[in-house]
């Protein structure tokens, strides 16, 4: 990477880049930048008709574009001795010719009218997406104004924003508001969110953990009770108890096996069998003092 001393200054030196085939944009306002600092810009921007430029200036120019482009492109350029030339030259093939630049500027604002913050996404991921297609846009020579990226990115907020959106519109000049303002605001805006969020965790698991804490029923044996349980194997046996309103209820009893008889439906306290038997003795009892 070479460097390029200023004059005026003296000790203040830039990096320029090299030209490549992917970083145009980042490389012409790079480009720009140093040579407006050399007062070298008036060479290549847009002249007024008939204006000519200083011609010490130009040769200063051509010479310092000769050294960010590739060597290829000084071989095909060597012919050029304006540096307006070599300037417009490069645009037209990175950029293309007008009414291909205007589709990829459209295709451009498109997406950048369309972009929205996605629920998961931080503000700072969805900035520097918004940023780089803003980027782009200016560097297929359209002037996107500070104002229109903040009322872009307002607008681009997921609902948990709408407080902090509606504050700014409320409380701001958008108009005067810059990007870099309007975004620390919204970060401010996220890290608040998130601590609320981890109180309201915090706060669900105390409650959480008051709702389930056992009370040692010995009845039920796992900690926890109730009047149905705790009618299981007691009073008129199980699968039966008695609701708030006094009135015997059954339970479903159609998979329950009897082990005293191997059929379905009772459990062994209730098996007809075992009545059976007890009414025989019974009737022997009964007949018991005759014989003898």
């Amino acid at each position: 990477m070479a460097l390029v001393p200023v004059k005026a200054g003296g000790s203040i030196t830039y990096q320029y880049p090299v030209l490549t085939t992917t970083n145009y944009s980042v490389w012409a306002i790079k480009v720009k930048a140093i040579m407006d600092a050399h007062g070298l810009w008036e060479t290549v921007k847009e002249r007024a008709l008939g204006e000519e430029p200083n011609q010490e200036k130009s040769k200063q120019a051509l010479a310092f574009l000769f050294q960010v482009i590739p060597e290829e492109m000084v071989l095909q350029m060597a012919s050029y001795t304006d540096p307006k030339q070599v300037w417009d030259g490069l645009k037209t093939r990175y950029l293309g010719v007008d009414r291909v630049r205007a589709a990829r500027l459209a295709t451009l604002r498109r997406q950048l009218e369309s972009s929205r913050m996605k629920e998961g996404e931080t503000v700072d991921e969805f900035v520097e997406k918004l940023s780089g297609l803003a980027s782009k846009v200016r560097g297929l020579g359209y002037e996107l104004e500070e104002v229109d990226l903040v009322k872009r990115l307002l607008d681009s907020m997921p609902k948990p924003f709408f407080q902090i959106v509606a504050s700014i519109e409320q409380c701001f000049d958008l108009e005067t508001m810059l990007f870099d303002e309007a975004v620390g605001r919204l970060k401010a805006y996220e890290e608040r969110l998130k601590a609320n969020e981890k109180t309201e965790d915090i706060q669900d698991g105390l409650l959480l953990a008051r709702h389930e804490k056992p009370h040692g029923c010995k009845h039920c044996g796992n900690g926890s009770s109730s009047r149905e349980d705790f009618g299981h194997g007691r009073g008129r046996g199980r699968g039966s108890g008695r609701g708030r309103d006094g009135n015997e209820r059954f339970r479903d009893k159609s998979h329950v096996k009897c082990y005293k008889c191997g059929e379905y439906g009772h459990y062994n306290n209730e098996c007809p069998k075992l009545k059976g038997e007890e009414v025989n003795l019974t009737r022997y009892e009964d007949d018991e003092p005759g014989l003898m």
